[in-house]
C-alpha cells in the first residue's frame, strides 16, 4: 500500500498569522485537504504560536471526529510538560516527537537515540498508556535507531531535509536517498513502522516511495502549500497522492 499523506496545516497558520483577521482558515483548508483525499493532518505546535495557535486544535480535532473520522491527527513537538499536557487533552491518533530548540524556525534535526534514551523512554510510555501512537523523528542514519523501538516508540518519521535540498544535483540526491534506505531497513528490521517528512516534493516523493515501499507515511506541509498557491490545495493534495502512489 502506498504512504499516507498527512498534510502538514502550520504554514497556512504562518500566513493567517501575518494578520489580525481569520483568513485564511486553517481549519476549512484542513477541510479541503481531507476533501480532495488526504489520509490526515498534522500540525506543529510550538510554544510562541508562531504557526498553528493552541486554540486551532480543538476545531482541527472537531473537523476530523465530525466530518472525516477514518482521517487521523498528528501532533509534532518538542515534549516538554506544556507540550504533553496538550496533546492529553486533543487526543490525537499520532504523537511526534521532535528535539526542536523553541527558537528553531523548523525542524532540523533528529533524536540522538543512544544519548536521549533515558530521557524519551517516560515520555513515550506515558504518551503509550493514554492510547496514542508515537514516532520519533530521526536523523537519516541507521545508528541507534533499534533504540527507538526499544523505548516504546511505534515508529520513526526520517528527517528528509538533506534530501530534499538536492532538488538540483541528482547525484548527491541519490546518496541521501540512500541514507534514508538504510535507515528505514534498519528500523523495519526492529519492528518499527517508517515514517518520513521535510521538503517532500512531487518529484522527489516518486524515488522515496520506491527505495521504501513500505512507508507508511509522509507529512508534508511547506512545499503542499507552497504549490496551493499555483494549483489550490485540492489539486495539490491529488498531485501529492498521485506522487505517492495512490
Amino acid at each position: 500500500m502506498p504512504a499516507k499523506l498527512s498534510v502538514n496545516l502550520n504554514a497556512v497558520a504562518m500566513l493567517r498569522n501575518r494578520r489580525d483577521l481569520p483568513w485564511p482558515s486553517v481549519t476549512e483548508l484542513g477541510r479541503i485537504a481531507l476533501s480532495a483525499g488526504a489520509h490526515g493532518l498534522t500540525v506543529h505546535p510550538r510554544p510562541d504560536q508562531r504557526h498553528v495557535r493552541f486554540s486551532d486544535l480543538p476545531e482541527l480535532r472537531a473537523l476530523i471526529d465530525d466530518a472525516f473520522p477514518r482521517a487521523e491527527f498528528n501532533i509534532e513537538g518538542y515534549p516538554d510538560e506544556a507540550f504533553l499536557a496538550l496533546v492529553e487533552k486533543t487526543a490525537p491518533e499520532q504523537v511526534t516527537l521532535v528535539p526542536d530548540d523553541p527558537s528553531q524556525a523548523t525542524s532540523d534535526h533528529g533524536w540522538n537515540f543512544r544519548a536521549q534514551a533515558e530521557f524519551l523512554r517516560p515520555v513515550v510510555q506515558r504518551l503509550k498508556r493514554r492510547g496514542f501512537r508515537v514516532s520519533l523523528f530521526a536523523d537519516p542514519s541507521p545508528d541507534g535507531v533499534e533504540i527507538a523501538r526499544a523505548l516504546g516508540a511505534d515508529r520513526i518519521e526520517l528527517y528528509t531535509g538533506p534530501y530534499g535540498s538536492c532538488h538540483s544535483d541528482s547525484a548527491k540526491a541519490a546518496n541521501e536517498l540512500e541514507k534514508l534506505g538504510k535507515t528505514a531497513d534498519v528500523a523495519l528490521a526492529a519492528g518499527l513502522d517508517v515514517n518520513a517528512g521535510h521538503d517532500l516534493t512531487v518529484d522527489n516523493l516518486p524515488a522515496l516511495a520506491r527505495r521504501i515501499p513500505r512507508l507508511a507515511e509522509v507529512s508534508i506541509g511547506h512545499a503542499l502549500t507552497a504549490e496551493a498557491l499555483e494549483h489550490g490545495m485540492a489539486a495539490t493534495v491529488r498531485r501529492f497522492l498521485a506522487a505517492c502512489g495512490w
